[in-house]
Parts: structure tokens; C-alpha cells; sequence
């Protein structure tokens, strides 16, 4: 098998995705951009990306809503991604993630969702003051709110009734840990851990993106185990895994299909975007090769055959 051709989906060319395609080019491969903003899918035929002939494309898109569309297109077309479709929209939907987690009995924040401001108040007081509400899809610590009270529940959830989106009508609803100013986000590739770092912050949200200081964490046992059992529920081939530890043990506080690297790369010399690279260009075997070729090629004729 020859080189494989690699599609590369992204927003920017953040440090990130320049580190991303110098480790492509280490194979002497060149990815073919799909940058969002310039995208104009054809969604009736989809020979435009058939004939492209992808053999891979990596997700690296800040858009979640955008990649979802341009992922659903190319697992249409039998192009295969990294992360998939499935993957990257529950990874993004917290409420499925929640859902998931705790069907397969994964150590995860007791988590409720309601409809309207008293069905809300009614779950804040089962999970008890304080507690934390979030948005049921996003990234970056945004939109995330702590409320200390029942009066402070009311004014924010009527605040965010009035605000009319159908999301904000919809009440994301999670325990608040009291954690050691810190949460642990997991980087994993496959099936292989690459690098772990303690997020650490005076603020209660840990957040690389808001500030928070990333420090080594050495990957225990329970860790490994508990990370790599929640990105297997959740399908995700690359991703990183926050956890937070409580009295009970480590819990997972969700699982993020669009993981960055840029806070770990300074707490291990390990080559991040290299492992990446490496993985997305291996599943290109010459049997995976075979197999998505007859996909592709399936896809292709029944398309053509108008099914």
C-alpha cells in the first residue's frame, strides 16, 4: 500500500494543527485541507467527495455543529474519520455522554436534566447546594454556572428562560465536587494513554482555555482504567478524558471528541501530534484499506444505482 491520502478538517491553523501536519509530513504526506468556512457541500451528490478519494480524515474542526454535518457527508460518501460521526456527536452532547457513562455503570457525576425552571429547582434539590449548570453542548469551560441556593437556582434559570433559545430551555443539572483545586484531563490515542496533566486553578472551573496551570500527572492504575473504559462507552479513538477526584474515588466528568493538546504538551516531552499522525496513518492498513475501499466503493455504486 502506498501512501495514504489524508484529509485533515479544521477552523484555524492553530499551533496544534501546524505541529499535526509537520508529523504528516514526516511521513511525506501533505493532508488535503477541509477548512469549514470555505466548505460548500453539495449534499444531493457527493461524487465531488468521492472523487477526492480520502482514505482518512483527521477532525481537528472548532466547530462541533459544522464537523458533525462534514463528518455525516463523508461517512455517507464511505470515507472514513477520525474521531467518526457516532463518536464526535455524543462526545459533544453531554446528555447522551451522561446517559452512556452511566449505563455501563462508569464512575460519572450524578447529573439530572429537566424542562422547565420548578422540574429544575425539584432536581437541584435532590443533588443538592451547590450545584453546577451547563450548557448541553460546548467547550472551553463556557456558559458553565455554580449556584449556591435555591434564590440564585430561580434567578438563573429565569434568566435563562427569558433568553427564548430552545437550548436554554433545557437544564443540564450536576453535583458540585468541593476537588483539590485541581481535575485531571487524559489524552488518549486507541488504545494507548499518551500523556495525563493535572488542570489547576484558583476559579472552580479548571480549565486550560480559562486559565488554568496544567502540571504532570502520573498515570496510576486507576486512571488508566477508568479513562480508557470511558472512551471505549463513548467510541472515541482520540480523546481526552477529565476526571475529578472525590471521596468515592476518581469520577468522570465527561469525555471531549475534540480534545486539544496544547495544555499537556507542557508537561511531557512525549511528541503528541507524532502519536496522532502515527495512529491516523497505521488505521490506513492494508486490511482496514481493503475494508473501507469496499464501503467506498459500495457507497459509490449505490449511489449511482440512485439507493
Amino acid at each position: 500500500m502506498g501512501k495514504p491520502n489524508v484529509g485533515m478538517l479544521v477552523s484555524q491553523l492553530r499551533e496544534e494543527e501546524k505541529l499535526l501536519l509537520r508529523a504528516f509530513a514526516s511521513h511525506g504526506i501533505d493532508p488535503v485541507r477541509l477548512t469549514d468556512r470555505k466548505l460548500q457541500l453539495e449534499l444531493t451528490d457527493l461524487t465531488w467527495l468521492q472523487e477526492m478519494e480520502l482514505d482518512v480524515v483527521l477532525d481537528r474542526c472548532l466547530a462541533h455543529g459544522r464537523a458533525g454535518i462534514v463528518l455525516q457527508a463523508l461517512d455517507v460518501a464511505g470515507v472514513r474519520s477520525v474521531n467518526t460521526r457516532r463518536a464526535a456527536v455524543i462526545a459533544d452532547d453531554k446528555v447522551e455522554c451522561s446517559l452512556i457513562l452511566g449505563a455501563r455503570g462508569i464512575p460519572t457525576l450524578r447529573t439530572f436534566m429537566a424542562f422547565t425552571v420548578e422540574s429544575a429547582l425539584e432536581a437541584l434539590e435532590q443533588v443538592g447546594y451547590p450545584a453546577v449548570m451547563k450548557p448541553v453542548a460546548g467547550s472551553w469551560g463556557r456558559l458553565l454556572g455554580k449556584v449556591n441556593s435555591p434564590g440564585a437556582a430561580r434567578a438563573l434559570l429565569e434568566h435563562k428562560r427569558q433568553l427564548g433559545s430552545y437550548h436554554h430551555s433545557m437544564f443540564y443539572i450536576q453535583e458540585y465536587i468541593e476537588k483539590p483545586g485541581r481535575d485531571l484531563r487524559i489524552f488518549i490515542v486507541g488504545d494507548d494513554i499518551v500523556a495525563g496533566s493535572y488542570r489547576s486553578a484558583e476559579h472552580w472551573v479548571t480549565n486550560v482555555a480559562r486559565g488554568a496551570v496544567s502540571a504532570p500527572c502520573p498515570i496510576t492504575p486507576e486512571i488508566a482504567e477508568i479513562s480508557m473504559r470511558a472512551a471505549k462507552a463513548i467510541e472515541v479513538e482520540i480523546a481526552g478524558v477529565d476526571l475529578v477526584e472525590t471521596p468515592d474515588g476518581l469520577k468522570v466528568i465527561e469525555v471531549n471528541g475534540g480534545a486539544e493538546f496544547k495544555g499537556l504538551m507542557s508537561t511531557t516531552e512525549y511528541d503528541i501530534a507524532q502519536h496522532i499522525v502515527d495512529y491516523v496513518v497505521n488505521s490506513c492498513s492494508d486490511s482496514q484499506s481493503s475494508s473501507l475501499n469496499g464501503t467506498y466503493s459500495a457507497s459509490k455504486q449505490s449511489m449511482a444505482n440512485g439507493e
